[in-house]
């Protein structure tokens, strides 16, 4: 469950960033997906997705409670191994380049905008992650995103390739 805590987390951050920018808000999906060059936590990666699919009611109650209050859906895996989650950004969040990342604010980011998109980085101290990467924008209702991340919160350092699409599905965001 710590693992899959963890994963869950790490794609969220991933995702965050990439709203940071000229997005709408309303009702957005983000496609993740992550690699790494270590084999162990690449099966760790693919045992946790298949723990999320076959989870328990109870424990899937709890995690969708989890993402809910953080104003995400309950994230979806993909037969390509990718995770989706959908994530609501007001306009006011919008206006503030806030999104919901799950992190309480525990969590820095800094923004440079590019030709075409912005070069992101982030710094959290729960889960311990870092990471940098490119954003470019499809528009104001589409993005896609190449990050390098470093995470410790499996206990261990682990480097992670992220791969994310995000496209708006609409202005109303679903509860």
């Amino acid at each position: 469950m710590k693992r899959l805590s963890a994963l869950i987390a790490v794609a969220a951050l991933c995702s965050a960033p990439a709203l940071a920018q000229s997005m709408k808000p309303g009702q957005w999906e983000m496609t993740n997906k992550v690699m790494s060059s270590n084999g162990q936590t690449n099966a760790a990666m693919a045992n946790a997705m298949k723990q999320l699919a076959n989870m328990p009611p109870e424990q899937r109650a709890q995690i969708e409670a989890m993402m809910a209050q953080h104003g995400a859906s309950m994230p979806k895996v993909g037969a390509d191994g990718g995770m989706s989650i959908k994530a609501c950004v007001t306009p006011e969040m919008a206006a503030k380049h806030e999104v919901p990342t799950g992190q309480n604010g525990k969590c820095t980011h800094n923004n440079t905008p590019v030709v075409g998109g912005i070069d992101v980085s982030f710094s959290c101290t729960e889960p311990p992650s870092s990471g940098h990467g490119q954003v470019r924008f499809n528009g104001d209702t589409g993005f896609t995103m190449q990050m390098d991340v470093t995470s410790s919160a499996t206990g261990q350092p682990q480097q992670m390739h992220v791969e994310t699409t995000g496209r708006w599905l609409g202005a109303a965001c679903s509860k």
